[in-house]
């Protein structure tokens, strides 16, 4: 399945969000199609390297339930999807600036670098874009 490249847009730190987005990331990548991620806002924390594992996720009862049924984690779809497909995965630059996160504060090898929103959104005119 090529076709239009897929832009998602992660801006709340939401268990379920970050969950869908991976889900939504890892499909479209190893599915032959381009897929680009912009993390932002609150997900950003989630890919920080001093979050504990138990800790990293908040989220309601379906949050529970993933980690119940031991679904896998967001942070290994997103890097199953870049070792076998098209994923790149950006941080926002406003969202470290604000947070005084440096790219080597955040989880090791899934960020291809940091990026503006405006680069994202422009990019993005070009595919289909999903905001979590």
């Amino acid at each position: 399945m090529s076709g239009l490249p897929l832009y998602i847009l992660l801006c709340s730190g939401e268990h379920e969000r970050v969950q869908m987005a991976a889900m939504m990331a890892s499909v479209g990548a190893v599915s032959e199609r381009a897929v680009e991620v912009f993390v932002s806002m609150n997900a950003l924390s989630v890919f920080a390297k001093e979050a504990p594992a138990e800790g990293r996720y908040r989220g309601g009862p379906f949050s529970r339930l993933l980690n119940e049924k031991r679904v896998p984690d967001a942070l290994g779809l997103l890097r199953q999807a870049k070792e076998l497909g098209d994923l790149k995965l950006w941080a926002c630059s406003m969202a470290l600036d604000v947070q005084g996160l440096e790219m080597d504060g955040l989880v090791d090898g899934l960020f291809d670098g940091p990026l503006g929103l405006t680069k994202f959104l422009s990019d993005a005119e070009s595919g289909q874009m999903v905001v979590l």
